[in-house]
Parts: C-alpha cells; structure tokens; sequence
C-alpha cells in the first residue's frame, strides 16, 4: 500500500508549528467612484437568456457515468490471497428470498423482525438523539472518531482486507488529529469562507486566497478601475494572499455591492485575470462569454430571513428529482421563483417528500446541467439571485420538503477564465498534475483530496451551502469517479473485494469523503448525504465511527440499467428472479435510494422508459377521445408496473426526475450551437433551441390525456408509502416468483404485493402468501380507471385469509390480471374514507 503523501498546513508540513501571517495594514489610498453595478443589468430576473459557450475547452459532460467495457480491468490482488468472487460475497448481501420459513408462530415472527430492525435503527437514532442534543446544549462539534472496528463484525468478509481499511481509517483517524490540533477542529476548518475569500468586518473588507504558484496579485474591479496598482496583495509564506481595504470616509463598504471583481495574477503561465476561487456570486454580462466575478454583500432590507424551521428527516425518502432552468412548460430558462411558485406546490401534491436540484453551484456551460461547476461558493445567476434561491428553500421546508443538493465535488470544469483550471498558472493547483488531473471523457479537472487545502475549500464549500441556505443534505455526483484512479471507466465491477480494496482505491478520495461525512452528520444531524457510486464498495454507507466511508444511502445504480437492459427484450422474455435479484442485490445494513430512471435516460440520445415502451405512438394516441393502440396499454401499464416493483423492493429510498412519472414524452436537449471536437468529430447544434430543454407538466395535468393516468398513479403510490413506510419497514418477505405464470409476490410490512407481467394470461382464484391472518382489501391498483387501466378489479372485495401457501402462515385468493400490479392491506388500517376514496 502507498503511503500518502505528507499533508500541508497552508503549506507548512505537519507536525511543525502554524504559522499565520501578520495581518497587512490597509492600503490602496483613497477609493475611487466605483462603475455602475453589474446587478442593474437584471434586477428583474437572471442576467443572461442563454447559457454560455464552453470556456477554455469545457464540453458537456456525458450521460455515461461509469462505462462497462468489454472486458475488466486487472485490479491487484490484496493482502488475502484468493479471496472472493462475486459468488462467494453473498454473505455480505441481503439474505435470500429463497429461505424455508419454519413452522413458527405469528408471535415469534414479530419479536425476530422487531428486534432486527431494532439492531439496524437503534445506533443511527441514538447518535441522532445525542448530536442534537450536544447541540442545542453548547457549541456544535463534530464528535471525536470512533475506533473503526464494527465493519468487520458487521461482515466477516472484510477482515480479509483489514490491512486496507485499517490503514484508511488511521489516515482518516490522523487528518482529523491534525485539523484538532493546527486548526481548532473540523467544525472551525470547515467555516473557512470566513477567512478566505471577501470578508467583510466593521473596518473594511479582507480578501484573501491561496494562490501559491502566482508571483504576484492584486484585486481589480469596477471598485478601483481595475488599476492593478490601487491594491496590491501581500503573500505569507503558504501561498495565502491577502489585502486589506479600509471603509470609505462616510463607512460605507470600499467595494459595493454587485461590483465587479476580478483577482489579476502574474503566474507561471502569464498574467491573468481570475474570478476568485471563494467567490459567492458570479454573472454572465449579455454577449459576454466568461463570467465576472461579483461582490455579493446585499443590504440587510434585501437579505432573505428564513422563516421556517427545517423539516426532520423522514425514516422513507421520496425524492423528486430536479432542475430549475428546465422546470417550466415554456422553452425557456426558468427562475428560482417560479420554481418556488409553481413547481413546489406540484411536489408536494404528488407526495414526495424531498426535493433535490441539480445544477446550484455556477458553471458556465448551460448544456453541461450543472456537472461542470466554476464557482463552487455560487448559486447559479441564471435563475435568479442568491436570496431568490433561499427563498426558493424557505418555501420548501414550509411545505415540509426536503431540499437536498446535486453537489459536484468530484471534478472540477476545466475553464481557465472562470474556473479553478489553472488558477495560479500551474496545473497543480487544486488537482493532479498530469493525465492523474484530468478526466479523459468528462474533460474535466480532477481534485487531490490528498492536499491540506484542497480539504479546506471542499469541506468549507460542503458546510457553506447547509449553513448558508439551509440545504437538508446533499447527493454527491460522481462519486464512483473519486474512489478508484481508473473512474470506474471501462471497468466491470463483478463484486470481488480486490476490486474496492486495492492499488485502484484512491484513499486520499475516499478519505476526504469520510471527513465530509463526518462534518456533515456532526454539526446537522437531520441532514442527509447521498452518493452516486456503481461501484458497489462494501462500507460505502456505514456510519464512519464504524469504519464506513459515512454515507446515509448509495444511490443504487443498476436497478435503472437493469430496466434499460429489460427495454430492450420482449417483455415475455422478462425473468421474473432476474428482476426481483437486481432490485434486491443490495448489503445489508447499508441503505439505497433506487429509482427506474433518472435524468440520465432522459437525455438526448437516451430513451426514458415511457419512451422506450411507446415510442412514436405517444404522439398520436395518448388523447383519450380517440382509440388506444397495444403498444400504448401495453407501455402505460408497464410503466406502472416497473415503478411500483423499483419502489416496493429496490431500496429505503426512490428518486424520480421530474416529468417521468407521467411518461414525459419529450428527450433533454439543451441549447447549443455545432461544435468540432479535438478528435476533428463535428457535433451539429440544435440552433440554441430550448424547445427539448423543458418539462411538459401540462400534460400531466390534462384530465383528457392518458398522461394524466400515469401521473395519478405515480401520486397514489407515494400516498401509499407515506401512510404505510413500506420501503423501511423492517418486514421484507418475496414469496413467489414464478417464471411461468410471470407472477412476483412479496410482502413488505403488513402489505402485499401481486405483480403479473404476463402479456395474456389473467388469473382467477390465484392463491397469495401472507404473515397476518384477517381480511385483506385493495388499497392501490394500477388497472383502476383513474390510473388509466382497464378497471378490471373490485375494490370493494374482501378477500379473507385461509390456510398457509408459499411457505407464509396464511393465504388468500386473488384475480390478478395481466400486466397488473396491486397492493393489499388488512382492512382494519384502512379508513372507512379511505375505502370509499379506492373504490371510486
């Protein structure tokens, strides 16, 4: 194993003494009238219509995330010789559907589920309890690491690789030493935007930034004419950067607010201008092409107060899955406040209880949808200002949503005018030197989380957005990306431990995501973090203290690539265990938030799920005053289907982009002009079109559309869950899957779930397995007429248990017809409103 390299202090080894520069005097002279304001360009809205082109060689970012090749990558073996294959990892999985049910009683069965999900939830809701507790009694900390030890008790598999994961929690366990002891603990590290960056105090304001490459630095802007010569910055000797600038003679701010600012920098590479890496606020002046930093310090009559306190988590997370720019039904760039006004609203009827949005940080291509960040302090000014933006989540926790954030910390845009690419004219600052630094199919920047202040701005920027705007949590991108130096690019990940646990690993990554972690989970309890990894690392979502990487859920990839896979086959085909494995092939203990589709399949190029099963019969048969087609029952009922069965059984989360749960029949094309790649390839635009680049609600809405069917069951079924907390519910039982009959069965707490995905065949008298004897009613139908279906079930039925069947303690007889789905529960949870609501 590779030793890591020595970490720095602002440049100064560990080990010896901090020392902090002596702070300059205020310098400059008088200050000169500074240039109108750039905000007065778009008091009324964003500042620009359109998104900018690609700066310094920046593309959009591609929907392939982590591409399977043909063949696999040769990772080195580990400490153990001849350890696992995928085969014999199953111990570490969730146990099998497949296991004989003992003639046990009703009573026993309960007291085992209860104590199992006891053991899984007491220590997250205990340290819960604990943290909020420590904070609202003193000074938020982030509690001291824990000794790392539960994973290998947790899975016996792991001792095979204790020399790996040992060696990465002591890194962890040393970085966290060395922040306690050169910088007053994580929590203060981690508010460094306090320090770096514009500061304002009652004197003046203090810009500082670490910048060690450069010779010299001055910050220019509308302030001072952006004379280079007005204020000069002094370098301490770990790179920082620093000038200080004195009130003006009435004390009003020496740099207004909304002007323009810009770092000027004599570097390796030459002199150049530069937004400021901290920046909190940047623009794109109309017919400009790279962005302007800005001095964002508004009055306080303009600052949004939150008024609302901040929703508690939810034990089941239902995500509806975002984009501001693209949220309207016109083709145009939407705002923050529309977003808050109109989109909102439809969330919360739609029963999803979090939000999340995608494209926050600023970046300077609009086609990239936000993976291409610039300023990573900077809410994009395309869609309003940054208090239109807490506004926007003000309104959300007042309808009790969860708002969490798509933050991009894995790669970096490789802008050189905007961005954080060659900021003091080296390649080494902020990221890798050499093909390590750059992300061959993103063309993209690649951070070294191995570097102290690369630490510093990461988890600076991760608390700035929780405690600034009051985000919930984050969904962190590329995760996958960060963890390995091959990306997960051309890799197959087959399951074996030699893949996670290897010369592969970047555990200076992985590390840094261990601190974030424990940052965010310390100081905000109730906050949720998220993370886009394919991978599959064992650990990924076990608490720190542990010796997990920390995260809360994986957000879990295949089951989406599994749907595409199955779009392509006839759905006769289907193989009714291949589904129900994908969807359940997850580890135990370690939470997943699943989805069908995300925004990846909705992009140009891609097919959603509604696309792939109706095709071009969705533009000419979803009225319903005029006949169906078999490819549009057979699509809308499909896509039911395949929704409720990736809820019911594919993880404690689900995520939805935005538009699909009505079958959106239009692709993502966001506006571009031709472009020639390095290669010579020639892409042809779309004349900047934003006619693909919105989301058709309208449709959903239309009571005379089909679409409106799919989007009334997608609402039920998130009714459903939030009554009954089926995805968490500590009971999960699959009783039948039948390859013939094309029938999956299983029970999730109390509620049973029949799904036939057979093309023909309906049955009558067909005999399901349950826990709990009673009556059972239907309390979600995907063949009801308000969902679109053929209304080929009475709701009003009872259907009372008799004898075992499926190996379960009872049974009842059900009619299922085909390529239906329905949920029962006992009939004594429903209410008599309820039922009378159902039957309809």
């Amino acid at each position: 194993m590779a030793v890591a390299p020595a970490l720095a202090v602002s440049g100064a080894a560990l080990g010896g003494a901090v020392v902090r520069a002596p702070r300059p005097t205020g310098g400059g002279g008088e200050r000169r009238r500074p240039s109108p304001s750039l905000l007065s360009f778009g008091r009324a809205g964003p500042f620009a219509p359109g998104g900018g082109a690609a700066v310094g060689g920046s593309r959009r970012r591609g929907a392939v995330r982590a591409a399977a090749a043909s063949g696999k990558v040769v990772v080195p073996e580990g400490e153990n010789d001849g350890l696992t294959s995928s085969a014999d990892s199953a111990s570490a999985q969730f146990p099998s559907d497949e296991l004989e049910v003992p003639d046990i009683t009703e009573d026993q069965m309960e007291s085992s589920e209860t104590m199992i999900g006891a053991l899984e939830a007491d220590a997250e809701a205990l340290n819960r309890e604990v943290l909020r507790s420590a904070l609202q009694d003193g000074p938020r900390t982030v509690p001291p690491p824990g000794d790392g030890q539960k994973i290998f008790q947790i899975d016996s598999m792991l001792n095979g690789y204790k020399y790996h994961l040992e060696y990465r929690y002591s890194l962890y366990r040393r970085i966290r030493s060395d922040i306690d002891e050169h910088e007053g603990g994580l929590e203060a590290f981690s508010r460094s935007y306090e320090k770096f960056g514009f500061n304002r105090s009652a004197e003046g304001v203090t810009y500082r930034e670490w910048a060690p490459g450069a010779h010299s630095a001055a910050l220019v802007g509308d302030f001072n004419n952006w004379d280079p010569n007005a204020d000069r910055m002094s370098k301490n000797d770990f790179g920082v950067w620093e000038v200080f600038l004195p009130n003006n003679a009435d004390g009003s701010s020496p740099i207004p607010h909304g002007s323009r600012v810009k770092v000027r920098m004599d570097t390796p590479s030459g002199i150049k201008d530069s937004i400021p890496a901290w920046i909190k606020y940047s623009v794109q002046a109309p017919g400009a092409i790279p962005y302007d930093g800005i001095y964002y310090d508004p009055p306080e009559e303009v600052k949004h107060v939150f008024k609302h306190p901040q929703p508690k988590r939810p034990k089941s997370l239902r995500i509806y899955e975002t984009h501001v720019g693209m949220s309207s039904p016109e083709p145009k760039i939407n705002t923050y406040a529309n977003f808050r006004d109109d989109v909102l609203p439809r969330i919360k009827k739609l029963g999803y209880n979090a939000v999340q949005i995608m494209a926050i940080q600023e970046h300077s291509y609009y086609g990239s949808f936000g993976y291409h960040v610039t300023n990573f302090f900077a809410p994009s000014s395309r869609f309003g200002t940054p208090e239109d933006l807490k506004s926007l989540i003000d309104r959300a926790h007042e309808l009790g949503l969860l708002v969490l954030m798509d933050v991009v910390h894995s790669h970096a845009s490789s802008n050189t005018l905007d961005g954080l690419n060659g900021f003091d004219g080296t390649d080494t600052h902020y990221f890798h030197s050499g093909p390590r630094g750059h992300h061959w199919m993103w063309d993209s920047r690649l951070f070294n989380y191995g570097h102290w202040e690369v630490l510093r701005f990461l988890l600076s920027n991760a608390r700035w957005w929780l405690e600034e705007y009051k985000f919930d949590g984050f969904r962190f991108d590329g995760v996958t990306s960060m963890m390995y130096t091959h990306h997960g690019l051309q890799v197959a990940f087959t399951g074996n431990f030699n893949e996670y646990f290897g010369f592969a690993t970047d555990v200076d990554a992985v590390v840094y995501l261990m601190l974030m972690n424990d940052l965010v989970h310390g100081l905000y309890p109730e906050a949720v973090t998220i993370g886009e990894d394919v991978s599959g690392m064992p650990t990924f979502a076990l608490p720190v203290q542990d010796g997990g990487v920390g995260f809360d859920y994986r957000l879990h990839m295949a089951v989406a690539d599994k749907w595409i896979e199955l779009m392509k086959q006839s759905d006769e085909s289907w193989k009714m265990a291949d589904i129900v494995h994908t969807l359940t092939n997850r580890r135990w203990l370690e939470k997943c938030v699943t989805y069908s589709e995300s925004h990846d399949q909705a992009l140009v190029g891609d097919k959603t799920i509604a696309f792939w099963l109706m095709d071009k019969d969705m533009y000419d048969f979803m009225a319903l005053d005029r006949p169906s087609t078999p490819t549009i029952d057979r699509g809308i009922a499909l896509h039911k289907m395949i929704r409720l069965i990736t809820m019911g059984l594919g993880g404690e989360g689900y995520l939805n982009f935005m538009g699909n749960e009505f079958g959106h029949p239009e692709w993502i094309d966001f506006p571009r002009g031709p472009q020639r790649l390095p290669s010579g390839k020639f892409i042809p635009g779309n004349n900047n079109s934003y006619d693909k680049c919105r989301r058709r609600f309208d449709l959903g809405d239309a009571d005379y559309l089909r679409y409106h069917g799919m989007q009334e069951f997608d609402r039920a079924m998130q009714h459903v869950e939030e009554k009954y907390g089926f995805m968490t519910d500590e009971h999960q039982y699959i009783s039948r899957k039948h390859e013939e009959d094309k029938v999956i069965v299983f029970e999730k707490g109390d509620l049973v779930f029949v799904f036939n995905f057979h093309c023909n065949n309906s049955y009558f008298d067909y005999r399901v397995g349950c826990r709990r004897s009673g009556v059972y009613k239907v309390v979600l139908d995907s063949d009801a007429g308000l969902f679109g279906g053929f209304g080929r079930i009475h709701h009003t039925a009872e259907h009372f248990t008799d004898g075992s069947h499926d190996n379960r303690p009872h049974s009842f007889s059900v009619y299922t017809p085909s390529r239906t789905c329905v949920v029962y529960a006992p009939a004594d949870t429903i209410t008599p409103e309820e039922s009378s609501e159902e039957s309809k």
